[in-house]
């Protein structure tokens, strides 16, 4: 008689498929959390991450002079995509600008310096899977399923919101960077 080992898929269990945006309440609890544990560059990465609505890769790799000039934290700020090799803009609200200025100065960052660089000597800023793992801090730390939020539920919490407010689809469109409807 044989005996057959079932494998276990990879996702079972696990929520798949597309991860939801953040609601307005969820956004209001993280960055109190983060205010109150004077955590400045979690602040700063929720915030910008939010506002800029890229993907977690471009995100990490924002260097301090696509947001800043001279001494200014610029209202909008434009990147090239890494997926699409496409220019985005974004605006960064006041409270956005202020933490980031604020994570500048106590990191002490230089212009061309990353804007989020890691503490390991090998990676010149934070990786794609080390922020995975901070915004998951970021939901636990409120009382939310880790499981069912993840990086992309940033990149799509503002767009989400414009859009209920605009119905517009074409002007999320272009916020995303996205080529197709």
């Amino acid at each position: 008689m044989e005996i057959h080992h079932a494998h276990e898929p990879w996702n079972k269990g696990k929520l798949v498929g597309q991860k939801p945006p953040l609601k307005p309440k969820d956004i209001w609890a993280i960055r109190f959390h983060l205010q109150t544990e004077h955590q400045i560059r979690d602040l700063a990465m929720f915030n910008l991450a939010i506002d800029s609505k890229l993907r977690g890769c471009d995100l990490v790799s924002l260097r301090v002079r696509d947001v800043m000039h001279a001494d200014q934290i610029l209202p909008t700020a434009m990147v090239v995509q890494r997926k699409t090799q496409r220019p985005v803009q974004f605006e960064l609200t006041e409270p956005t600008r202020s933490a980031v200025a604020a994570w500048i100065k106590q990191a002490n960052l230089k212009a061309e310096d990353y804007l989020f660089p890691s503490r390991l000597a090998v990676s010149p800023h934070v990786s794609t899977r080390q922020y995975a793992r901070i915004v998951h801090q970021w939901v636990a730390a409120v009382g939310l399923d880790s499981t069912v939020y993840g990086t992309h539920s940033m990149r799509r919490t503002k767009a989400t919101l414009i859009y209920k407010r605009t119905k517009n689809l074409r002007a999320v469109q272009r916020l995303l960077g996205h080529t197709k409807l």
